[in-house]
């Protein structure tokens, strides 16, 4: 049964239609403008020194350290002369589009924006972005970490066992790593954009939302039975999986993996946001707060940062975050002293 579900999300990988990159870098005069960037190590008339590759820094004693050192220092200065000059041409070609009066693109799945330097050698390249990216990952860490507390510290346990009356408390744990996991690898692609950081932050969002909608259709179902969630969860894992093996191994397509990661996104708000209005919970104008700012925020995406420095998504996703973990620890204590009023 598994296998079909694989080989159903494969085929329906391969019908959906997308262009395999961002707007910004498939223009072929800016792919032409860094080729020729790196190619010259200069940009105009300006020599660029990241892409200066001197004789001097081969090492002199052919030992295996020595060489091995030196292949990671060259992969080093490649990575900073590529960034460097994609930063430029990206840049060129939005001064030329803004005098033909055409609206600005993305590049790399990134809006246009400005760098920063820190050291010498390292430039961080959306600095307000990926400030609020780790600000979220620490408002990640301190709701899961109080969600952590209240369940196994303040609230009623089972008297055997000791584990928490609360269901649904170990989907919870992985939601808050997974959710940690995500906003680390976000704001190390903001800091460092390359091939291998860009596609470990694509994959742990697109891991992170669709865990949600797994964990949205448990909760709000309330599946409580192991047999059951794995019956539920196995298809949607099974898709998941591919879609990111697909971004990965095959072709790594922006635009494919932003209509699943929407889909799935709006998918998980439709459940919350039904839950709520039929069963009302005490937390219940949170969770819309969070459901319908959830969309907004990933709606936000397709509009250009504020003057290059920062866009209004990572901004909203802080006290999103918040209001999230409060649902989730009103909801246990609710679950908790519901079980235990049964139980007395």
């Amino acid at each position: 049964m598994s296998g079909r579900w694989v080989l159903l999300v494969v085929l329906f990988g391969c019908i959906l239609g997308a262009t395999d990159a961002s707007e910004g870098d498939a223009d072929p005069l800016y792919r032409d403008c860094t080729e020729q960037c790196q190619n010259t190590g200069s940009f105009g008339n300006n020599s660029i020194q990241h892409c200066q590759f001197s004789s001097g820094d081969v090492p002199g004693e052919n030992t295996f350290m020595k060489t091995q050192l030196y292949s990671l220092h060259l992969k080093w200065k490649q990575w900073k002369c590529r960034s460097f000059c994609q930063y430029l041409c990206m840049k060129q070609r939005e001064m030329e589009r803004g005098a033909l009066g055409l609206k600005a693109v993305k590049y790399h799945g990134k809006w246009p924006s400005k760098h920063v330097s820190v050291f010498q050698s390292i430039s961080i390249q959306v600095p307000v972005s990926a400030a609020l990216s780790a600000l979220t990952l620490v408002v990640q860490f301190y709701g899961w970490l109080s969600f952590f507390r209240l369940v196994y510290y303040k609230l009623e346990r089972r008297p055997q066992s000791r584990r928490p009356y609360y269901e649904f408390t170990g989907l919870w744990h992985i939601y808050g790593l997974l959710s940690m996991n995500a906003w680390f690898w976000n704001a190390i692609f903001h800091i460092w954009n390359s091939d291998v950081t860009e596609k470990l932050n694509q994959s742990s969002a697109v891991a992170l939302l669709g865990y949600s909608l797994i964990l949205a259709i448990l909760r709000t179902f309330n599946v409580k039975g192991e047999a059951q969630r794995v019956t539920a969860a196995a298809p949607l894992l099974a898709f998941v999986t591919t879609h990111i093996l697909y971004l990965n191994f095959y072709k790594f397509d922006h635009g494919l993996n932003m209509k699943v990661c929407i889909i799935m996104d709006i998918a998980q708000a439709i459940l919350w946001v039904v839950w709520a209005a039929v069963t009302r919970p005490p937390s219940w104008f949170k969770l819309w707060t969070v459901m319908l700012g959830g969309i907004l925020v990933m709606l936000l995406e397709e509009f250009p940062s504020s003057k290059g420095y920062v866009d209004l998504r990572h901004a909203a996703a802080i006290p999103l975050a918040y209001l999230w973990w409060n649902f989730v620890k009103k909801d246990a204590e609710t679950r908790t002293s519901a079980i235990t009023k049964k139980r007395r």
